[in-house]
């Protein structure tokens, strides 16, 4: 990683088309209708007033890691160790859109720790111009470190309150949640899928992705705090903490303050805390 020529790096902009259809997968792949199909949910699975998911910008991205291959970082030492969502406006039940992306920080948090690579990515109506979201996805570079560049990150992280929650709402998962996720959003890693390989790096069997457990998350908020309305999100922060397998219980704790909502998410088998320092801001 050479720096600060890596801050320079910039990628599309890349026209992604999406249809009702593929708006519905994704919905079913975060779990909506798993448990009960009310009319709130309903909208989210159904082509009439058909309504999408903020959290549904991050699959527009593709696999895209062209980024990442410039920069020189092996692609087998990264860790996806952050999510941030600015929601600018709600994206349409279909259309098409224009994502462009850069690497917008890195902090170099030393030889033997590894970097952070920040990825920011802006999504807008392909014909308009009309910006929907802006994503930013958060790298950890293992082995990367020591090349000389700031330590701060760009993101610090959020304190959760120390009270009591204010809410908890829980969402199963299925067992194959994951071979679901990953038929919406076209995914091909074998991590999510193949149990040999998932054996092989480490894991006992095969994970949710974190991407799909962030849905989750989102929906949980949503239920909680908005009324299940998806217009009313405005960003949407996690950090990952730690593996979610398909089938377990997620758990979601949450404190409003204003219009900002802190949470956190568990597995509700093993009592290990899958989202940290999460942030949401609502309308």
């Amino acid at each position: 990683m050479k720096y600060p020529e890596i801050l320079s790096l910039t990628s599309g902009p890349m026209e992604v088309a999406y249809t009702k259809r593929d708006a519905i997968l994704y919905a079913l792949g975060v779990g909506v209708g798993l448990e009960t199909l009310d009319d709130d949910d309903l909208s989210f699975v159904y082509e009439k007033d058909l309504r999408v998911l903020p959290t549904f910008s991050t699959t527009l991205l593709g696999q895209d890691s062209g980024l990442l291959v410039r920069a020189g970082i092996d692609l087998r030492m990264i860790l996806h160790s952050e999510q941030c969502l600015v929601v600018h406006n709600p994206l349409p039940p279909e259309g098409r859109i224009l994502a462009t992306s850069r690497i917008a920080n890195v902090a170099d948090k030393g030889k033997d720790k590894g970097a952070v690579v920040n990825t920011e990515y802006m999504i807008a109506d392909a014909e308009t111009g009309l910006a929907y979201s802006t994503v930013t996805l958060t790298i950890y570079c293992r082995g990367e470190g020591g090349f000389g560049g700031p330590s701060e990150d760009l993101y610090q992280m959020h304190q959760i309150p120390e009270r009591a929650a204010d809410r908890e709402i829980s969402f199963a998962t299925a067992s194959n949640q994951a071979a679901l996720y990953r038929m919406a959003i076209h995914d091909a890693t074998q991590l999510h899928i193949d149990p040999e390989f998932a054996r092989q790096v480490g894991f006992e069997k095969p994970l949710l992705h974190g991407l799909c457990i962030y849905g989750f998350a989102a929906r949980a908020v949503m239920k909680m705090h908005c009324g299940n309305d998806p217009t009313r999100i405005r960003s949407f922060d996690v950090r990952f903490a730690a593996p979610f397998f398909p089938g377990e219980t997620l758990v979601t704790r949450s404190w409003q303050d204003g219009n900002v909502i802190s949470f956190e998410c568990t597995s509700g088998e093993r009592g290990v805390t899958v989202f940290r320092n999460g942030r949401c801001e609502i309308a």
